[in-house]
Parts: C-alpha cells; structure tokens; sequence
C-alpha cells in the first residue's frame, strides 16, 4: 500500500511539472525594407554628361619635310585664317626653284631654235629642195621642243609652291589647341604640328545607352547645363552614330550649341538633357531589390499576410533608377528592397517603409 501511494505521488509531481514547461517561442518576424511597385515614364528628359567639343578641329602640318626656323603662335592663341604659324627653311625649295627656272628658260630656248630651223626647211620645202619627210622630221623637233617646255613649266610651277609650303598658315580662324613645333626641328611631310579649334561650332559629345537610342533622332531638342557657366543654352542633336561604341557599347551623340558664350571652351564638361519624343510606362526596381531563384531572378513580394513570397521575373535593361523589370510583377505590389538575401518561402516579415531622407 505504501508503494503504491509512493508511485502515485511520483506520478503527480511529473505531470504538474510537465504542465508548468513554458511553451515553444514563436519566432518573430524579419524586418525589412519594402517599397510599392510603380511605374516609371521614360520621357522624364534623361540627362548625361558630356564634353564640349569643337566641331571642326583641324590638325594642320607642312606639305614638304624640312627644318623649322621660326614658330609665330603658342597654345591658346587665337588665329585668323591664313595667319603664319610656323615656317621651314627655304633655302632648299628657293635653290630648287631658280633651277626649275633655268630648266625653263633653255627649254625655251631650244624652242625658238626649233621653230626657227623648221622655217627655213619650209622654204626651202617650197622651193624643191628637200622632201616631205625632211621637213616633217623637223616639225617633229618642234613639237618635242613644246612638249619639253610643258614639262619644265610644269616643275617650275611646282617648285614654286613648295617654296610657298615653307610657310605652315590656319587654314580656319579659331584658337591653337595644340602645337607641336620648336626652332630646330626637323619634320616630315604630313606630321601634325598643330591643332585648330574653331569656337564658332562648338558641340557636346555625349554616350547614350542602346535602350534609349530609339527614341532620339536628329534634330530633338536639348537642355545643356555647364558648371562653369551660370546659364542654359539650347542644342540639337546634330549627329546620331550608326553604331555603338566596341569599349562602351553606347552611341556617341553630337549635340550642337545653338548659342555660344565666351566663356565656354572646349574640354569643359556639360550636363545634356535630351527632351524624349515618346512615352512609355516602365517598372523599374533597386538592383538590390533582384536575387536569384535556383538560376533565375526574382524578388521577393510581401503578400498581405505580411509573409515572403518568392516571384520569378525578367529582367531589362539598366536605367539610373534601378532594374527595369518587364514581367512577374504588376504595379501596386509590395517588394522587399533590403534583406533579401536572408528571407525564405512563407517567412513572417515586418515590412518598413524607408523615409526619404533615409533614402539620400
């Protein structure tokens, strides 16, 4: 009987200790930032930066080899066209020419001599004394006299250009924005040994990704902003490059300054905003919104029960704003931003929107 009341009470004190156990935790939710899917229009006049350029920038050099005597510019002049700019040695081409003109004169001379030997054959022709064929061979005399004339002329002519080539002038009036030519040095015919840049064509050059080349075409207005400059000045796209750039994989665009200022100078950098012609709607998301599922992208939406749910989408290109996503996602929809990586299919989240200011 003792036994059995022991047992009994034993019995009692496992079952009212089993009863006190605390029960399991649940586990709380994952705080993460989220955001509401809206759609974004891409006529929202894209901006890009680029750089101010002359639209004729013209690299100049001797016509002949030489040695460089004297240089009358240096870097940031402003030359008029047909200014002197750097002159060779003429002594050589002047040598040259005065014996082109000697080459000249006796072909001249030979000339006359010629003609005045083919008149007496004439007359002699007329009178019986010699035959046709004799007096053919000296035409033909003549004739080649005249041609030698020709050709000397010709060299003579020559000769005195490139006397005038001795002399390097601007070939357009602008500014020297690069010279390469000092007292002394020897040069080859065709080297740079200058670069003008007109400023009355001034333009920016600008890259623009192949998502947006579509919708711009030449003529399109711009807005161009420069730093240095406290205005904004009208432009055009002048120039559209049929292809894209093999390093950048964007298209060099050509915006013309309409207006110019004189403190705008080439090199400057400009901020263009291109004035789009259409409008389309876009879902565009924060890259760190998009992680992958198995070998595909997805992102995670929180569902109304305030639970993740992972959402295999497709991607499009990128824009400054983020990812464009064009379908697996409908506007209105909530999406987790931050976090991601750490979430799994039904977990419990405590979604938080991010203000603002916490967003700069």
């Amino acid at each position: 009987m003792n036994n059995l009341l022991r047992t009994l009470g034993i019995l009692s004190l496992c079952l009212l200790s089993a009863c006190q156990q605390p029960p399991e935790e649940v586990a709380a939710p994952r705080p993460v930032w989220v955001m509401s899917v809206g759609t974004t229009q891409t006529n929202a006049s894209p901006s890009y930066t680029g750089e101010v350029k002359s639209r004729y920038e013209s690299s100049i050099g001797f016509r002949i080899a030489g040695k460089i005597i004297s240089r009358a510019v240096n870097v940031g002049d402003l030359v008029k066209k047909g200014q002197r700019i750097a002159q060779l040695d003429p002594n050589d081409t002047r040598l040259n020419a005065l014996a082109a003109g000697a080459e000249v004169q006796s072909a001249q001379a030979n000339l006359a001599l010629a003609q005045s030997e083919l008149a007496r054959r004439e007359q002699l022709y007329s009178q019986r004394f010699i035959s046709k064929s004799a007096l053919d061979s000296y035409e033909t005399q003549v004739k080649t006299a005249q041609a030698r004339l020709a050709q000397t002329q010709s060299q003579a002519a020559i000769s005195q250009h490139q006397t005038a080539y001795t002399q390097l002038l601007a070939d357009r009036a602008g500014v020297i924005g690069m010279i390469q030519a000092e007292p002394g040095q020897v040069v080859a015919a065709g080297q740079t040994i200058a670069q003008i840049y007109d400023l009355q064509t001034l333009e920016i050059l600008i890259a623009v990704p192949e998502a947006r080349i579509g919708n711009l075409k030449v003529g399109d207005s711009a807005n161009i902003t420069l730093n240095e400059v406290a205005q904004t000045f009208q432009g055009r796209i002048r120039e559209i490059a049929p292809a894209a750039n093999s390093q950048t994989h964007a298209f060099d665009l050509r915006i013309q300054l309409l207006s110019t200022d004189p403190l705008i100078k080439p090199g400057m950098t400009a901020e263009v905003r291109l004035n789009a012609t259409t409008a389309t709607q876009r879902l565009i998301v924060p890259i760190t919104a998009v992680t992958r599922h198995g070998d595909k992208p997805c992102v995670w939406v929180i569902d109304a029960k305030q639970q993740a749910r992972a959402r295999i989408v497709t991607m499009g290109p990128l824009t400054e704003q983020g990812v464009e996503i064009t379908s697996g996602l409908q506007p209105g929809e909530t999406i987790a931003t931050i976090g991601v990586h750490t979430l799994t299919e039904g977990m419990p989240v405590q979604a938080i929107v991010p203000s603002p200011e916490v967003l700069r």
